[in-house]
């Protein structure tokens, strides 16, 4: 006789809620299917499920990603990096106040080192057919970023080592939650042959078949509800052991029903978001414009106030980051939401007069201008202009003096440069400071508003 066990997994949805009513039908009617052949059914997101470029997000804090979880009955989450480095320290402490399940994360705590009360270092989930399961997960260390938002996050491999044993002798079956990305979840798979499966994220991979890894099991579902995966463990009901396991996913645009009470939910949702932000900023005598390669009035009011927020030198920010203009008359927080979702975050850093020039230079290329970007926080779709504030780009002056190579001056700029490979001095800069946890939108608030108050 062979028993059965099937886990479905969802990651990195990113608040793409267009597919979430395929997911939900599909999910509710495979899970009836398995109860109804009396096998174990187990079900789990592993993060990013929510993403402040959605205005349902963003007016919530995440708090109907939570509920969607909820209706859906997810067995166990673990926290992606949108959850964990995009919300205040107050709102994710509040974010899982209602979950209806447990959420795993063991490398995450407060600054005194306590773990955070919603957070569970790992749970053992004991079966219908009486097998137990470990389930553990962790999220991607961004060291300094966590410690701007008063948290402490270490390393994920020290964390699953410490975890794996203290599950060690109480289950049958180890399931790692990773929010790390292909690459450590394949060094997860080398340095700890124990685990059985991973469920991977991050990195938004498809892995249509799973991948075997020194006899660790891959798996993961791309991104933003294209995909639902599946995995089947089966063992041998005598001997208790496991004899094959073996992963895929489901398109889900393939899948032809749609739960209809999930898509009342998010319409109600969705109406509740644009009134929470309605709320007025700044009223406008005049429009401010988007041109993504010219100079243009919006992104250099943008440089502007990154340069006065951070109290530096020199602003600079591309063209691109800001998606649409603003015309004349009031402007709405749900407006400045609109042209600039991404969960990008000011920073300043010190850099000498000759790498300025060097990044002055890369950044005036057409190839860089022209260029796409995907992820990294960023959510348009060219790089654009590069746009300065404090600086003569023509004299390359600074407050009327010379930029002097050896001098050394201080940039702000946006946090997506520092994970990118766009400007190599800025990503190895030794000593950046964050700004958090205001995005970029709150920057231009702040400008518009104080602008307003000046007339």
């Amino acid at each position: 006789m062979r028993e059965k066990l099937h886990i479905y997994h969802t990651n990195d949805l990113h608040s793409h809620f267009e597919n979430w009513p395929k997911i939900v039908d599909y999910l509710e009617k495979q899970r009836q299917k398995h109860i109804a052949d009396d096998e174990d059914v187990l079900l789990f997101d592993i993060g990013d499920h929510m993403d402040r470029c959605h205005p349902i997000s963003e007016a919530s804090f995440g708090k109907v990603n939570v509920e969607l979880l909820n209706r859906l009955g997810y067995d166990a989450v673990t926290m992606g990096n949108n959850e964990g480095i995009t919300l205040p320290h107050q709102e994710l402490n509040k974010l899982y106040d209602d979950a209806a399940f447990p959420v795993i994360v063991s490398n995450l705590f407060d600054r005194f080192g306590n773990r955070p009360q919603w957070a569970q270092p790992y749970s053992i989930k004991t079966l219908k057919s009486g097998r137990s399961i470990a389930i553990l997960g962790v999220t991607v260390p961004y060291y300094p970023i966590y410690k701007q938002l008063d948290w402490e996050v270490t390393d994920a491999f020290e964390s699953i080592a410490s975890m794996l044993k203290e599950v060690e002798g109480k289950a049958d079956v180890k399931i790692l939650l990773s929010h790390l990305g292909i690459l450590d979840d394949q060094l997860v798979a080398e340095r700890f042959p124990e685990i059985d499966v991973i469920l991977g994220s991050h990195t938004h991979h498809l892995l249509e078949n799973g991948m075997l890894k020194n006899g660790v099991l891959l798996a993961c579902a791309e991104k933003y509800g294209h995909y639902i995966g599946h995995v089947e463990l089966t063992f041998d009901s005598m001997t208790k052991t496991m004899v094959d396991m073996k992963a895929s996913v489901l398109k889900t645009t393939d899948w032809k029903g749609e739960s209809e009470e999930t898509k009342g939910f998010l319409y109600e949702k969705k109406e509740d978001a644009q009134n929470i932000l309605e709320e007025e900023v700044a009223v406008l005598d005049d429009p401010l414009v988007t041109n993504w390669f010219q100079t243009s009035s919006l992104p250099q009011l943008l440089a502007d106030a990154l340069r006065e927020w951070c109290e530096a030198d020199i602003g600079m920010v591309n063209a691109g980051i800001l998606l649409q203009s603003l015309p004349k008359g009031p402007v709405m927080k749900a407006d400045l939401h609109r042209i600039c979702p991404h969960p990008i975050n000011p920073i300043k850093l010190k850099l000498t007069g000759m790498e300025i020039k060097e990044i002055i230079h890369q950044a005036s290329t057409n190839e860089m201008e022209q260029l796409q970007i995907k992820g990294l926080g960023f959510r348009g779709k060219v790089m654009g202009k590069m746009i300065y504030s404090g600086l003569n780009l023509e004299k390359l002056t600074i407050n009327g003096a010379n930029v002097e190579t050896d001098l050394t001056y201080t940039l702000a700029t946006i946090d997506m440069f520092t994970l990118g490979k766009f400007f190599p001095l800025i990503r190895t800069a030794q000593h950046i400071e964050y700004f958090m946890p205001e995005f970029l939108r709150d920057l231009l608030a702040w400008k518009l508003k104080a602008l307003h108050r000046s007339k």
